[in-house]
């Protein structure tokens, strides 16, 4: 039930980590690849289960000891609070977000309050149980379009949208609690492509977000995967999981309408 913690598994795990929006087409697979990866550490999934999530992309690893998914809003600051103090989380990956740009034009306030008030209530939580480490899934959107110039994180901010525009004020509330109690954070800019279909561009529409990936490399990160391996790989996994979501059908139209 949505706002409710279940009791405590086994314990012996070295770190716990809370990743929320972890129903998420990009959350999901980080969660996979974590308790692959990380058998000791417990990895609790925090989602509200909205219009964007489902939970099918997690099936595989749904009965492992070290993966606990919990329903709930980032914006209940009760439950927030409930969850550190039960968990005893030691770090946050924070990737819930309200994120259709087309949507956010229509409710921008709606977009503006789970963006940015959820976050300060993440962070709050996070400094009164003195996470480890608190990470904010941001996106490259903030920065605005470009033909030519790289962004990286010195880059002005320049959203050109709603969404866009909540991301880069959240990233700027992560910024101002590393400012104010030193709260250990990273800001990562992360975009996924999918292309199903043509479609006509949607108002506003950015052309491309280019970024600059010296420091990515300068931490030892390379992809793995070439581009067009990687998009194709990305195409057919859309085509095979198409109908995991609520209302997939509409996620072809060009843009949205008001009802």
């Amino acid at each position: 039930m949505n706002g409710d913690i279940p009791p405590e598994g086994p314990l012996g795990f070295r770190k716990k980590l809370l990743v929320t929006g972890g129903a998420g087409f990009i959350a999901s697979h980080m969660i996979i690849s974590l308790v692959n990866s990380y058998p000791d550490y417990l990895i609790v999934n925090l989602d509200k289960l909205d219009y964007c999530a489902s939970l099918k992309n997690l099936e595989v690893i749904s009965n492992r000891p070290n993966y606990k998914f919990l329903q709930g809003d980032i914006c209940d600051s009760d439950f927030i609070n409930m969850l550190f103090a039960r968990e005893n989380i030691d770090i946050v990956l924070h990737f819930a977000a309200q994120t259709h740009v087309d949507l956010s034009f229509l409710h921008s306030l709606k977009f503006a309050y789970v963006n940015t008030y959820g976050t300060n209530i993440l962070l709050h939580a996070a400094r009164l149980a003195s996470v480890e480490k608190f990470v904010y899934i941001s996106t490259d959107e903030v920065y605005g379009a470009s033909s030519y110039e790289e962004f990286d994180e010195t880059s002005p901010k320049r959203p050109t949208n709603p969404y866009a525009s909540s991301k880069a004020a959240a990233e700027n509330i992560v910024l101002s609690f590393w400012e104010r109690y030193k709260i250990k954070h990273t800001v990562s800019e992360s975009e996924t492509e999918n292309w199903l279909v043509y479609v006509n561009d949607r108002p506003v529409n950015d052309l491309q977000y280019p970024m600059k990936l010296e420091k990515m490399h300068s931490l030892g990160w390379r992809p793995k995967v070439p581009w067009k391996e990687g998009i194709q790989k990305t195409i057919e996994w859309y085509n095979s999981n198409f109908h995991n979501w609520q209302s997939s059908e509409q996620t072809l139209e060009p843009f949205l309408h008001e009802a």
